[in-house]
């Protein structure tokens, strides 16, 4: 005696279907994203850090020429043929104007005193080398 059920169809509930999840891919796609724009700033902050700790000998001695005291003759003579010499091999015409500022110089140099100040020919001179001066 087996109690059998008769089978009624059943017209309103869908057989299950499988929905595709591509949850997964777009969790990769973000953090492939994410990485190389987190590498990026990373290779940005690396490289703005290199470039503000390194030294550059032309730019302060741009500055320590714009800073030379024309008052003290003989340190200033002996402070612009140092400094000076750093920009002279950037041109012909830098050469020519140092040459020439250097013979100027010449005689504030060689001293044990000096009690006379750059003449107006050398003052012009250190003028033009500063102007001339790019960094």
């Amino acid at each position: 005696m087996q109690n059998k059920m008769p089978e009624i169809p059943l017209h309103d509930i869908k057989p299950l279907v499988e929905v595709p999840d591509y949850s997964f891919f777009y969790f990769l796609v973000l953090v492939v994203v994410g990485s190389i724009i987190t590498l990026g700033l990373l290779f940005l902050l690396i490289k703005w850090l290199r470039s503000r700790k390194k030294f550059d000998i032309r730019k302060e001695h741009a500055k320590a020429f714009a800073k030379v005291k024309l008052s003290d003759t003989k340190k200033a003579a002996y402070a612009l043929s140092k400094y000076g010499a750093t920009f002279k091999n950037d041109s012909e015409r830098h050469q020519k104007i140092y040459n020439e500022l250097l013979d100027a110089l010449s005689r504030y140099k060689y001293k044990k005193e000096i009690n006379e100040k750059f003449d107006a020919n050398t003052l012009r001179l250190i003028e033009l080398y500063k102007g001339m001066i790019d960094v």
